[in-house]
């Protein structure tokens, strides 16, 4: 009961994290190795994944281990966990951070290979790496963390798939919690809108393209305030270190909580104002440009380019 009283120590421990090539999994690597860690990245973009290691080693860790791989592939991450136990005989924690966003409304998809690509990375990803590490994960009483989002319990318009995603992983892992008992800890990261790549512009279309768009990315988030990344790889890490059950960053997220149990009809309301009506140019954008809230709201990396 009072195990988040005790931060656990991770010195020479084996940390496998997942899309840790930027965004969060890069900057939960950047926590753990100043922790002394030695860890595994996984992700399907080799060169920064090695650039990503070489900052790590500079920050402390006791050692980086890359592997190429796609979360969505039941094989590749059977082989990363087998990689793994090769290179170092052990897991202490695993990370399933990889993930994927899409941004259109449910009945715009063109193609249903749109669904299937957000659900594959952000539900069965973790799902697939869960099963392989687990029993590894039982002989050191280690520890999952999977990152899945406000989203699960907050209806984004433009995140109908995602959302449903990020439910079920919620559930899942909730449920595996009660089924491992006390042998492997599981922490749920639910951030809130962050600085990544996705709040840069990149995301899924209706056609299950990956695409770069601004100008959608503004209509998606709107005036909405957006997180530094390394606030909330720091609130993970250290949560899950604590053994906490559920991580909501930024705190101001959780307030959701009470409206969807207690006023659901205005959270709806709320979001389908400002972000579904008028779908041609919606409230959110509207609110943008008016008042150029993105320079106030949004982190200068989400500003740039490609």
């Amino acid at each position: 009961m009072f195990s988040w009283l005790v931060h656990e120590n991770v010195r020479g421990k084996v940390i496998l994290i997942t899309g840790s090539s930027s965004g969060i999994g890069e900057h939960m690597a950047y926590e753990y190795a100043r922790r002394g860690a030695r860890l595994v990245l996984v992700a399907r973009r080799e060169d920064q994944l090695r650039a990503v290691a070489d900052r790590a080693i500079t920050k402390g860790a006791s050692d980086v281990h890359v592997l190429v791989g796609d979360m969505t592939k039941e094989d590749d991450c059977k082989s990363v966990i087998d990689a793994t136990i090769h290179k170092y005989g052990r897991l202490d924690h695993l990370i399933n951070n990889a993930g994927n966003n899409n941004s259109f409304f449910f009945e715009d998809t063109q193609d249903t290979k749109a669904l299937t690509a957000v659900v594959d990375t952000d539900f069965w990803g973790p799902v697939y790496m869960t099963y392989f590490a687990l029993p590894h994960l039982r002989r050191t009483y280690g520890k999952i963390l999977v990152t899945a989002s406000v989203g699960s319990y907050i209806a984004f318009p433009r995140e109908s798939i995602y959302n449903g995603a990020k439910a079920g992983i919620l559930q899942f892992f909730d449920t595996l919690r009660v089924e491992a008992g006390d042998t492997v800890g599981i922490t749920v990261l639910m951030p809130g809108f962050t600085e990544s790549e996705g709040t840069r512009g990149k995301m899924i279309n209706e056609n299950g393209e990956m695409i770069f768009n601004q100008k959608k990315r503004d209509e998606h988030f709107g005036p909405s305030p957006m997180a530094f990344t390394e606030e909330v790889a720091k609130a993970a890490v250290k949560g899950m270190l604590r053994g906490q059950r559920y991580v909501i960053v930024p705190f101001y997220y959780s307030v959701f909580l009470l409206y969807r149990v207690f006023a659901p009809e205005v959270m709806e309301w709320m979001f389908r104002f400002g972000f579904v009506s008028h779908p041609e140019k919606p409230r959110s954008k509207q609110a943008l440009e008016a008042t150029n809230a993105q320079k106030v709201l949004y982190p200068k990396s989400t500003l740039k380019g490609e």
